[in-house]
C-alpha cells in the first residue's frame, strides 16, 4: 500500500461488518474517489496521508449502506407535507389531526394526505360522516397507510359523482351503506373514482417531496432504493418527473432503480411506451429498468389472491378468494415478453395464489427465453404455500421481504388471522423457510405504508416482534426468524442484487463507498437492534447525512 497514493477517506478504530462471506469482519476501510481501495486492519492505515479525512469509528460499527428494495419515496415525502396521519393509531388521534390541518390550511381546495390505520375503525372501514363532522365544506380524501384504500367525505364523493347507482370497478369495491350509498371507504381500484378528481400536485411539490424523502432515507443509512411505482395509479401522481428534475439539478444523491407501472387495464400494446420511458429515464443515478406488476391486493380488505376462500366472521368459508388483477395466462405472456426485452419484473404478490401465479410467470419466461440476467423479484409474500417456497431458488426469483409486518399487531390479529384461519395463518411471512431453502432475500419497507427505518425492520425479522414489544410479548411464528446476519445481508447485498448494483451492498476492494456508520454494534446485543441509530451515511465516498452527535 504505497504512501504515494494516499486515500481520500479512511474509517478506522471500530468494527466493520463487510457482508462479504470471504471476510466478514475488518477494522479499517480506505476510500479513494468514490470507491473502496482497501479493507483490512492496521495495515490499511498506511494509506492515510496529510489530506486524508480520517473517521474514528470509536468502536462503532461500519456497514454497507442499506438499500430499500420496495419503497415509494416521492409519495411518502409529499404526504409528510400534507395531512399526515402516520404514527397515530386511534380515531381520536385522527380527529384531532384532521381538524388541526384543516384549520391551518383554510385556503386549501381539498384536504389530502393519509397514513391512517384500519384497526382504528370497526371492520377497518371509516365513514364519510366522521369526516363530514370535521370538514363539511371542502372535499377530503385520505389514503390509508397501506395505500390500498381511500377515505372520502361526502363532498369528495359528490365531486366524483358517486352514489348508490355507481357500480364497483372490476379491480375494487365501494363499501356501502344499507341503501347502497357509498360509505366513503374505497377499496383498491375504487380509489381511482375519487382520486381522479383530486387536483394533481405540481412538479415543485413532487420534487420537494422527493428531496424531503431522500433526506429522511439517508438519515436511516439508505444509499439506494427501488421506487416501486413510476407511473399513475390510484390517483397517485407519477414521481418520474420529480426524479428527472432532481437529477438534472444534481440533487439526486441516492442510487435509484425505478419500477415502471404496468397498466393492468391494458396489454402488451404498452410495451413501446415502457421501452421509451426506460430510455428517457435512465440517466445519472436513476435507471428505469424494471416493470412493476401488481398481481393482487391485501389480506386486510380481502383482496389478496388466495388459493382458497377467506373465512367469514363466523369461521365459515366465504365465496371470496381475493382478486388476481391480471388473468394468469395473460400474466405469463406479459412477463415472458418483458423478460425478452430485458426488463426486470417486480411483482406485488401477497396472497398464496398471487405468489404462485407470479412464480408461474417467471417459469414461463425462463422456459421461453432461457436464464437472462433480469433478476425478477416478488415483494410482500404474506402467504406462501410450502410447495412454492423452493421455487424461488429454482427459478432465480428473489424474495423481497417487508419484515416489519411479520409481527402481532391489531391489523394482523383482528383483521387478518380470523379471516385466514389457523392453518393458513401459519404460512405467513416465511422468511426462515425461504432463507433455508436457498432463496435470495432482499428487503424493503414499502414506506409510507410502514416505517422506512431498516433497524426497525431488522429487529422484527430477528425477533418476530415489533420494536417496543416486551420480551414477554408473543413472537409471531418464531420458527420463521432470521438471524441478524441474514437479515442485514438482505437489506444490503440482497437488495443490491435486485437493483443490479453489483459493486455495492458489501464492503470490499473495488466496490463503491456506499456506507453507513451505526452508533453501536447490534450484533453485540440483538435485544437493542431497534435502538440502533445511524450516525453517518456516505454515497460514493461523499457524506450525505451526519447526525448532530456523529
Amino acid at each position: 500500500m504505497p504512501h504515494s497514493h494516499p486515500a481520500d477517506l479512511v474509517f478506522t478504530g471500530g468494527p466493520v461488518h463487510t457482508v462479504d462471506p470471504a471476510r466478514s469482519r475488518a477494522t479499517t476501510v480506505a476510500v479513494r474517489g468514490e470507491r473502496i481501495v482497501a479493507v483490512g486492519h492496521d495495515e490499511v492505515r498506511a494509506l492515510i496521508g496529510p489530506r486524508t479525512e480520517v473517521v474514528d469509528l470509536r468502536g462503532r460499527l461500519l456497514i454497507p449502506g442499506f438499500q430499500d428494495a420496495h419503497v415509494h419515496p416521492v409519495g411518502g415525502g409529499v404526504e409528510l407535507g400534507q395531512c399526515d396521519l402516520s404514527g397515530a393509531v386511534t380515531a381520536e388521534d385522527y380527529r384531532r389531526r384532521i381538524r388541526a390541518y384543516a384549520d391551518a390550511h383554510p385556503d386549501a381546495e381539498w384536504i389530502t394526505g393519509g397514513g391512517w390505520s384500519m384497526e382504528a375503525f370497526p371492520g377497518g372501514t371509516p365513514t364519510r360522516q366522521f369526516l363530514d363532522a370535521l370538514v363539511p365544506d371542502r372535499p377530503v380524501y385520505l389514503v390509508n397507510r397501506d395505500h390500498h384504500g381511500g377515505w372520502a367525505n361526502t363532498r369528495a364523493l359528490e365531486r366524483a359523482g358517486l352514489d348508490a347507482r355507481t357500480p364497483d370497478p372490476a379491480d375494487g369495491r365501494l363499501e356501502r351503506e344499507g341503501d347502497g350509498h357509498p360509505t366513503g371507504m374505497l377499496q383498491e381500484g375504487a380509489m381511482t373514482l375519487v382520486a381522479a378528481v383530486v387536483p394533481e400536485p405540481s412538479l415543485d411539490t413532487l420534487t420537494e417531496g422527493l428531496l424531503r424523502a431522500q433526506e429522511l432515507l439517508h438519515s436511516y443509512g439508505i444509499t439506494a432504493w427501488q421506487d416501486a411505482l413510476l407511473g399513475n395509479h390510484a390517483g397517485m401522481a407519477d414521481p418520474a418527473p420529480a426524479y428527472a428534475a432532481a437529477g438534472s439539478a444534481g440533487r439526486l444523491t441516492a442510487r435509484v432503480t425505478g419500477s415502471l407501472w404496468w397498466d393492468r387495464a391494458r396489454g402488451t400494446e404498452q410495451l413501446p411506451e415502457l421501452l421509451q420511458k426506460r430510455e428517457e429515464l435512465t440517466a445519472g443515478r436513476l435507471r428505469a429498468t424494471t416493470v412493476k406488476i401488481m398481481q393482487d391486493g391485501i389480506a386486510e380488505n380481502h383482496t389478496a389472491a388466495l388459493l382458497h376462500p377467506y373465512l367469514t366472521a363466523c369461521g365459515c368459508a366465504s365465496d371470496n378468494s381475493g382478486i388476481s388483477f391480471i388473468e394468469p395466462e395473460a400474466l405469463r405472456r406479459y412477463v415472458t415478453e418483458l423478460d425478452a426485452h430485458g426488463f426486470q419484473v417486480h411483482f406485488h404478490a401477497l396472497g398464496d395464489r398471487a405468489v404462485r401465479e407470479s412464480l408461474d410467470a417467471v417459469a414461463a419466461a425462463r422456459a421461453a427465453n432461457g436464464w437472462t440476467d433480469t433478476r425478477p423479484h416478488l415483494a410482500h409474500l404474506q402467504i406462501v404455500h410450502p410447495d412454492d417456497v423452493p421455487r424461488f431458488r429454482r427459478l432465480g426469483a428473489t424474495a423481497n421481504i417487508q419484515a416489519l409486518w411479520a409481527a402481532h399487531e391489531p391489523q394482523m390479529d383482528d383483521l387478518t388471522i380470523p379471516f385466514l384461519g389457523a392453518e393458513r395463518a401459519a404460512l405467513q411471512y416465511p422468511f426462515g423457510d425461504l432463507h433455508r431453502s436457498g432463496a435470495t432475500l432482499a428487503a424493503g419497507s414499502d414506506w409510507p405504508v410502514s416505517s422506512p427505518d431498516p433497524m426497525a425492520a431488522l429487529h422484527t425479522a430477528v425477533h418476530r416482534r415489533q420494536p417496543g414489544a416486551g420480551p414477554d410479548a408473543p413472537a409471531f411464528l418464531p420458527e420463521q426468524r432470521l438471524d441478524l446476519g441474514a437479515a442485514l445481508a438482505a437489506y444490503t447485498a440482497g437488495s443490491a442484487h435486485v437493483n443490479h448494483l453489483d459493486d455495492t451492498g458489501t464492503i470490499r476492494t473495488g466496490h463503491l463507498a456506499d456506507l453507513a456508520v451505526l452508533d453501536r454494534d447490534p450484533f453485540e446485543d440483538p435485544a437493542e437492534i431497534a435502538a440502533t441509530r445511524v450516525l453517518r451515511t456516505y454515497v460514493g465516498g461523499v457524506r450525505v447525512h451526519a447526525a448532530d452527535d456523529a
